[in-house]
């Protein structure tokens, strides 16, 4: 069910404290992390605590925790110091965009030419 704990997702696991994340910042309802395979410098993932498989699954359900998701991104863009010279907020939906883990994130990028579009 959206929202609850999925106990075969790696994200959930990081939530929980299962598997190790080089945490960058948390809050009641997110989490974000380095990326353990970069495509920029920066590279930060922010998910929500609960489990959506999608953006617009979370946006769905949870339209608050989908803010507080936005909200996040740019806090860490702040405390990453590229608020100021520019990133970029990447939600993949589905395995056809790239999603490899089906539990919504936003991939925050920055540090390089980030160029439109991409790919």
């Amino acid at each position: 069910m959206a929202g609850e704990p999925d106990a075969n997702c790696l994200f959930c696991k990081i939530v929980a404290g299962e598997v190790p994340a080089t945490v960058v910042l948390e809050t009641e309802t997110t989490v974000a992390f380095r990326d353990i395979n970069p495509q920029a410098p920066t590279h930060v993932l922010v998910i929500p605590r609960a489990h959506y498989p999608d953006a617009v699954s979370l946006a769905e359900g949870a339209p608050l925790i989908a803010a507080d998701l936005l909200a996040t991104a740019g806090v860490v863009a702040e405390r990453e110091k590229v608020a100021d010279t520019g990133y970029r907020i990447v939600l993949n939906t589905g395995a056809g965009a790239g999603q490899t883990v089906f539990h919504v994130h936003a991939h925050v990028l920055a540090g390089r030419g980030l160029e439109w579009p991409p790919g």
